[in-house]
């Protein structure tokens, strides 16, 4: 017995030496951004490298667009910036899909949020589609820290076994590691849905026993966007809501030019 207990020590005692040296070859996590020092930030990794981990990338020139600069939104505006507030006084808040027509303002309306609210230390975190299998890793990286943190992904939808489907349908659920209190996800997206439909899959269902059972296929594209708490749409603008709201940041910019060019001179 103790010649077994003395070779199971020297084995013991090899691996460790060996895993130790592996150590060496690993490469160096990617040091954690400035959090104070910056408000917006994008996910990278290496296209050409799957296996390569990812890194948060500072955003030094953020769009400064504001919530005041929006028009012809009020209720979607009103509904994501009250989730907001909540979201930053620690209350209980919803992950957000907003939806509808490009150039409506989705993604400006989240922009301009981070501008309101920076200072009070909310952080937003641009995700790439092809990038949300790395959601669990993003969240670890941030959760207990004390800013607040959107996990923005932006015009997003997905074709059938997309792998960053069900990575984010797992961390709406709530998979075996809860979503930290600091993470919220909004997302914007052409479709509803988030998933292309066709008349085909209506009929794929079949009979059992009297029962009508719906094509499990159509289920599954309805089900990523159902997990979102808060869905926000939005419409084509005519021709004269598009000039109201063109017309003051028109004359915005106009102003802005005119004190550039008076300091120039």
């Amino acid at each position: 017995m103790s010649n077994t207990n003395a070779l199971l020590e020297q084995l013991i005692a090899r691996v460790d030496a060996l895993l130790a040296r592996a150590d060496h070859l690993l490469p160096a996590a990617p040091p954690l951004p400035d959090f104070a020092a910056c408000a917006a930030f994008r996910w990278r990794r290496k296209r050409n490298d799957r296996h390569a981990g990812g890194r948060l990338v500072a955003v030094t020139h953020a769009h400064r667009i504001r919530l005041a600069d929006l028009q012809d939104i009020d209720l979607q505006k009103s509904r994501i910036d009250a989730n907001t507030r909540q979201f930053l006084r620690g209350k209980l808040a919803n992950n957000v899909l907003l939806t509808g027509a490009r150039g409506t303002g989705k993604s400006s309306l989240i922009k301009a949020l981070l501008n309101e609210y920076a200072a009070q230390g909310l952080r937003l975190i641009e995700v790439d589609k092809d990038d949300l299998i790395d959601l669990p890793d993003i969240v670890d990286i941030v959760a207990g820290r004390p800013e607040r943190f959107i996990l923005f992904c932006d015009d997003m939808s997905f074709e059938s076994g997309e792998p960053g489907y069900k990575a984010l349908k797992s961390v709406l659920d709530g998979s075996v590691s809860a979503m930290a209190d600091n993470v919220l996800i909004y997302a914007t997206s052409n479709r509803r849905h988030l998933m292309p439909e066709y008349f085909d899959e209506n009929l794929d269902a079949r009979h059992v026993d009297g029962e009508v059972h719906p094509g499990e296929a159509t289920e599954e594209k309805i089900s990523l966007s159902e997990r979102f708490g808060l869905w926000l749409s939005f419409y084509p603008f005519s021709q004269d809501e598009y000039l109201a709201i063109v017309a003051p940041l028109a004359a915005r910019i106009r102003r802005i030019g005119r004190r550039a060019g008076g300091r120039a001179r």
